[in-house]
């Protein structure tokens, strides 16, 4: 089943990982949360247009249009460029010796990947693939290093968006050690939503079927699909013709021991 996703509210709680503390009763649905475990995703102040620089280069970038679950490299291609998501979301996997796969990011418009070339990586150590509709700019890694060298403003926002995105992973891979899957789940859902970041939350969350959920938390489809139902008989969450309802009541799941 493919879903999409918006909000109920206007509240905007973060999102800890920690440990949890007494909360308001289920039904408060303004519920404000001040946290005291690792938020979410890490406060930052993004003024700079970070793809303003890319759209002048000369030379050394190219733009396509990617269709959902499309291959955009493959673990083991030739690690010569950097990516930039203008719009979209992409995808990151890894694959085992013995042919398992893991997700090990979700990736929104706005976010680069491919960057440990810059580091001198020679192949790539994971796939990349459009999670939806996408298009994505594509930066020579000679012409990148020659563009953080160039402009140091640029080089300084993108130093604190490669930052972010660690400490993002980092959180995650906290949330896949410590949490229930259940926990995981309700966690990403609010992350989707924006819950628990600067900006303001998401109307309308591009489609994304139980199975890529599923994916991405660790578990499979038919838990994912116990869990959204749970999630809806609790009242965190809503159907309706657009796709998913989320309320910020979700956080509960989250906090909840």
């Amino acid at each position: 089943m493919a879903t999409s996703f918006s909000t109920m509210t206007s509240t905007v709680p973060r999102i800890p990982l920690g440990r949890a503390f007494p909360l308001p009763p289920i039904s408060h649905r303004n519920l404000k949360v001040v946290p005291r475990g690792i938020s979410a995703v890490p406060a930052q102040e993004n003024t700079f247009d970070l793809q303003s620089p890319l759209n002048m280069l000369p030379s050394g970038r190219t733009r396509r249009d990617y269709l959902a679950s499309e291959s955009i490299f493959s673990q083991g291609d030739p690690a010569n460029a950097v990516f930039y998501i203008q719009s979209g979301k992409v995808k990151l996997t890894v694959v085992s010796m013995s042919g398992k796969e893991a997700v090990i990011a979700h990736l929104p418009a706005g976010s680069f990947f491919g960057e440990a070339s810059l580091a001198g990586q020679p192949v790539r150590i994971s796939s990349a693939s459009s999670l939806t509709p996408a298009t994505i700019v594509r930066i020579d890694k000679t012409v990148m290093q020659d563009l953080l060298q160039r402009q140091p403003k640029f080089a300084e926002q993108f130093l604190a968006h490669l930052l972010a995105r660690n400490v993002r992973m980092e959180a995650d891979l906290v949330d896949h050690l410590f949490n229930s899957s259940e926990k995981r789940l309700a966690r990403l859902l609010m992350l989707m939503a924006n819950f628990g970041q600067d900006t303001k939350p998401i109307p309308v969350i591009a489609k994304i079927s139980q199975e890529t959920l599923a994916e991405m938390i660790g578990t499979t489809r038919s838990r994912v699909s116990f869990f959204l139902n749970r999630f809806r008989d609790l009242g965190y969450i809503d159907y309706d013709g657009g796709g998913m309802l989320i309320d910020s009541s979700l956080v509960n799941v989250v906090l909840n021991d």
